[in-house]
């Protein structure tokens, strides 16, 4: 056998360790150099450690190795002490095998895209954790027999939305207008204003997506209005339906005018509204933002909105409205790529039927208990030598909902340093620069995550970063 082969079925690379070497002895004073290097622990020794061994099965071998080799790099280079690696990899080890980590969203937009939108509500958690294993998602346990997808969870959206006959769930927003399209208009015609032919970000616009379907768009009116009498003109034995689309992530204002959905139902055909934010009834601190089941009582035929926005639930698309429409549009052959897995069933499920969400909780919060919030955590953090001080702040719904509306919040002003510092710690706090100060609002942070909050600004206080 080779030296290679005997390194490696040890679990140790060529020189981690001198011919001969000691075991994991040494002091923390050890000094970097040959004889340091040579008191560095063998890679087998290390991972014999209980916390290791545990990891291991949680975390999985390769992940936990490859702590236990960047503890011994940093033994090596002398920044670690020969008796610190395995102290070193168990701090080394993440939180999960997978590579996403949780964050403390301190930017001040509830809804923020790059963070993932909508945090699961405590519930919905549970729930995903229970659906996790083997589940009855397709399955009539009474019976033994095939049971239709997702049956539970459908009839939440229904409770939740009565003036929806029928209602369907596929895997994001922009998917149940393209599924809806696909199914009712290629090959013929949406009517559509041309002030409601948006981008939704990240360069993907509107009428490309419609486009793809196979549908043909008849554009009317103008970009700043457009009239009933704009639709009717355009409509023929070639329209499949009318589209509204809500224009949630910019606003137009000065001399506009767009027609209503009410108007557009006595034209005669199929409407679709896509709403976007995901609202499924009126909410009293947004207005101006549409919601599904008043686009439905006003003659809309289908309504599309997201799911992981104003909802606060799971990333995924909704589709309620006319029964004998969504019969049609979920038994497509497309609407089986689209579908949306157990998971997202059972979280959708449990935001839609259990207690109000972090974003409902965020939107609702009160801007006098914010500041109070705020105060308290400046004055702790100043006692120990943080520059930093309570100011008045504005939030955002973010998520491409409620475009102009503020919410008026408070946050902790640090210099601007901490921004980067923050967000790349071990637990990683993304705020915002304003006015050349790190601003952390606390609009979104939920009040138990306060002190982990205080915590990760001492952090960096204390290495001075």
């Amino acid at each position: 056998m080779d030296q290679r082969d005997t390194t490696e079925r040890s679990g140790v690379r060529a020189g981690d360790r001198a011919p001969g070497a000691a075991g994991p002895a040494g002091g923390r004073d050890t000094p970097p150099g040959p004889d340091g290097r040579r008191r560095v622990p063998r890679t087998d020794a290390v991972l014999r450690d209980p916390r290791l061994v545990e990891a291991a099965g949680r975390l999985g071998a390769g992940v936990v190795k490859s702590a236990v080799r960047q503890a011994q790099e940093r033994a090596r280079a002398g920044t670690v002490p020969p008796d610190g690696v395995a102290d070193t990899a168990v701090a080394l080890l993440p939180r999960t095998a997978g590579g996403l980590r949780p964050v403390i969203n301190a930017t001040g937009v509830v809804l923020h895209t790059n963070l993932g939108r909508a945090p699961l509500s405590a519930a919905a958690r549970r729930a995903v954790q229970e659906a996790a294993g083997p589940t009855d998602v397709e399955l009539d346990l009474r019976t033994g027999v095939r049971a239709r997808r997702g049956r539970t969870t459908l009839a939440a959206l229904r409770d939740r939305v009565p003036s929806a006959a029928a209602a369907h769930v596929v895997n994001n927003g922009a998917a149940a207008l393209v599924l809806t399209a696909t199914a009712l208009a290629a090959g013929r015609e949406i009517v559509i204003s041309r002030g409601e032919m948006v981008e939704i970000g990240d360069g993907f616009r509107l009428p490309d997506l419609l486009v793809s379907t196979g549908a043909r768009l008849r554009e009317v009116g103008t970009t700043n209005r457009t009239t009933a009498a704009d639709y009717a003109a355009a409509i023929g034995p070639e329209t499949a339906f009318v589209l509204k689309v809500h224009p949630s992530n910019f606003l137009i204002t000065g001399f506009t005018r767009a027609a209503g959905v009410g108007e557009l139902a006595a034209l005669g055909v199929p409407v679709v509204v896509d709403i976007g934010s995901g609202l499924l009834g009126p909410h009293p601190l947004l207005p101006e933002e549409p919601d599904a089941g008043t686009q439905l009582r006003a003659g809309a035929s289908l309504v599309t909105a997201s799911g992981d926005k104003l909802l606060g639930g799971p990333q995924c698309g909704l589709l309620l409205g006319d029964e004998d429409l969504v019969r049609v549009v979920s038994r497509h052959p497309l609407a089986r790529a689209l579908r949306v897995d157990k998971l997202t069933l059972a979280a959708l499920e449990a935001t839609l039927r259990g207690p109000e969400t972090p974003t409902g909780e965020a939107l609702a919060a009160d801007p006098g208990r914010l500041r109070c919030r705020a105060e308290r955590l400046a004055a702790a953090l100043a006692a120990d030598g943080v520059d930093v001080r309570a100011v008045e702040s504005a939030a955002t719904v973010g998520g491409g909902g409620a475009p102009g509306v503020t919410l008026p919040s408070a946050a902790l002003s640090l210099p601007e340093r901490y921004a980067a510092a923050l967000r790349t710690g071990p637990v990683p706090v993304v705020g915002r620069l304003e006015a050349g100060r790190c601003l952390l609002d606390l609009r979104a942070v939920p009040a138990e995550d306060d002190e982990r909050l205080a915590g990760a600004v001492r952090a960096v206080t204390a290495t001075g970063r």
